[in-house]
């Protein structure tokens, strides 16, 4: 970690610094199932919560989504993630990019989240926008990229993560998926490359079964959060979150959280 690292801070988390955090999805589809499934998360020991967007039934409506939101963030009382994943990289639901920025938009004016999740191949005038309106209201951004077929070189790993932090993200992502084991270590050492010059915190998987390790041992490669499931992952090889915490505090590398 170099000296100017700048660890990201939402309530009362902190990201790049101490043990991975425990990000725990929503994916309810009605408001009811997203209220009920947020009231539930209060209690569940884990840090933050991302809410999927886009399996809500009126993600189509960037009003309605942003009144949830600040139901969510109420019902929660932990820090939010508001997150609209798109079709290309995993998400349920294809829509125009002039709408995806829509939505971001009016959650930000008109709603509330802690973080808003950002894709790195996004138009990048409306990506800086976006950023720009997002850290003038208080919330950070988590930029992602997702490959649900392969994993890419170490070099394109690395790219892409250093890429997020040339385009001013506060948070660099990136979840690929392995065809074999040196896959995955493919990604960790890309993961502990980057993260040796990294001036913001990282989160990096491998997803899938074969890549399970990869969602417990970002304290040693340098991977600041990983997702853990609730009732129903979102993408492949998420652990429970009841387990996830145990796992994490045995493989702790010091007693910082």
């Amino acid at each position: 970690m170099v000296e100017n690292f700048k660890p990201v801070t939402v309530g009362n988390v902190t990201f790049g610094q101490g043990r991975p955090k425990i990000i725990v999805p929503l994916v309810g589809k009605t408001a009811e199932e997203i209220l009920t499934g947020a009231r539930q998360a209060k209690d569940l020991d884990c840090d933050l919560i991302e809410w999927r967007i886009d399996f809500y039934e009126k993600v189509t409506t960037p009003s309605e989504v942003a009144a949830l939101s600040k139901e969510v963030c109420s019902a929660v009382e932990k820090p939010v993630l508001v997150t609209f994943r798109t079709a290309k990289e995993g998400g349920v639901l294809e829509i125009s990019d002039q709408l995806y920025f829509d939505i971001y938009a009016a959650v930000l004016n008109e709603g509330h989240a802690d973080l808003i999740d950002l894709e790195l191949f996004m138009s990048d005038k409306e990506v800086q926008e976006t950023i720009a309106l997002a850290h003038e209201k208080g919330t950070k951004i988590i930029m992602c990229n997702h490959d649900f077929d392969a994993t890419p070189s170490q070099d394109e790993i690395e790219r892409r993560l250093c890429l997020m932090e040339e385009k001013n993200a506060d948070i660099c992502k990136i979840a690929v998926m392995p065809q074999s084991n040196t896959d995955v270590l493919t990604l960790l050492q890309a993961t502990a490359t980057v993260y040796a010059t990294a001036t913001r915190p990282l989160i990096t998987m491998s997803m899938g079964a074969l890549g399970m390790v990869s969602r417990v041992s970002g304290e040693v490669f340098g991977s600041s959060a990983t997702f853990g499931a609730a009732a129903k992952a979102s993408a492949p090889g998420q652990v429970p979150v009841a387990e996830l915490r145990n796992i994490l505090s045995t493989l702790k590398l010091t007693n910082e959280d």
